[in-house]
């Protein structure tokens, strides 16, 4: 017989009531020795000190509390955390990857519905159908925004991918589907055989503005990619380009995106901004070609039991003595989101 770790889950309940319906909490008692209480939403509760003391493996999410070395000094016998989420940054101290600690991560799984999002978010932009439904419900100009009908449609067009990571591969691939689309993709550690393979032209993203129709990011977050989309690449991009934003609000200026859009010559979809949300009295919001979407493109609804699933797949490998699918290590902090 495996050994079934004893395990809890370590999130905010409403995530653990979204995640982890019947189905999952039954697959979870089916692959482990499930503590009690199953919830652990913090880990400085005087009534759960028996049962850290016993923990081996986590199934954290969104609201996880913090695992620092005070909190690790409870839970002595733990040896992984499967994060049914994308990024452990927001939990994962440094004592985590001092302590030899297996971590993995959902961000894979949360990667397909972003890719989605992003695909449907560029088809209606370049139809601009985000202004047209400005339009249409104000009623005011017609049924049809001022726009040159040059500028509309899918067929033909060049699109920047900028950054080759889980997601921006899945983008590439979607973006296949299109009608004589080429597809640049813009990523300092990409490699030109791969990004070839999957039907992309690998370049600089200074070479890459300029011949755009479309820039979609998918960078991470980090102090060398904030406003990595500032005044002077915004400059480069054609009149009529548009920008999509569906990874993380940091790497684009947006006062510097606000005067170009506002001078009507780009237009934006912006799922993610900063700060998140924006204030009442951004520039951004308000302007006929400008997209904000509340961070929507992530997983939500019934597409969080994707992640609930890919984390309990993490579980299933550790108890069955088999390698992470999907780990995390502390080199990955500073190179992803």
């Amino acid at each position: 017989m495996p050994h079934l770790p004893r395990t809890h889950l370590a999130m905010a309940p409403a995530t653990a009531d979204l995640l982890f319906d019947a189905p999952r909490r039954e697959r979870i008692a089916a692959l482990a020795d499930v503590g009690q209480p199953l919830l652990l939403p913090r880990f400085d509760d005087p009534e759960h000190l028996d049962a850290l003391a016993q923990v081996e493996t986590l199934v954290t999410g969104w609201g996880a509390p913090l695992l620092d070395a005070e909190a690790l000094d409870r839970m002595p016998r733990l040896q992984a955390v499967f994060h049914a989420a994308g990024t452990v940054r927001d939990f994962a101290t440094d004592a985590v990857w001092e302590r030899g600690i297996r971590v993995t991560s959902a961000a894979d799984a949360n990667a397909v519905p972003v890719a989605e999002y992003t695909y449907a978010a560029i088809v209606l932009a370049t139809k601009r159908a985000f202004a047209h439904m400005t339009v249409a419900h104000e009623n005011a100009t017609g049924w049809y925004a001022h726009v040159d009908q040059i500028g509309y449609g899918n067929l033909g067009r060049t699109i920047g991918v900028v950054g080759f990571s889980r997601t921006g591969r899945r983008v590439v691939d979607k973006l296949r589907q299109l009608d004589d689309v080429r597809i640049l993709v813009a990523d300092p550690y990409a490699s030109p055989e791969r990004v070839a393979a999957a039907g992309a032209e690998l370049m600089p993203l200074d070479e890459m503005l300029p011949l755009v129709d479309v820039l979609s990011l998918h960078a991470p977050s980090l102090a060398s990619t904030r406003h990595m989309i500032a005044a002077r690449e915004l400059a480069a991009l054609h009149d009529g380009a548009i920008l999509v934003n569906t990874a993380r609000g940091s790497l684009v200026d947006h006062d510097a995106l606000a005067a170009e859009c506002r001078a009507g010559r780009l237009d934006a979809v912006l799922d993610v901004t900063e700060p998140e949300p924006l204030p009442a009295s951004s520039p951004l919001l308000g302007l006929p070609n400008v997209a904000v979407t509340p961070h929507l493109a992530g997983s939500l609804g019934g597409e969080t039991r994707r992640l609930a699933d890919a984390a309990l797949d993490e579980l299933a490998a550790f108890a069955a003595g088999r390698d992470a699918m999907h780990p995390v290590n502390a080199h990955d902090m500073e190179m992803s989101a």
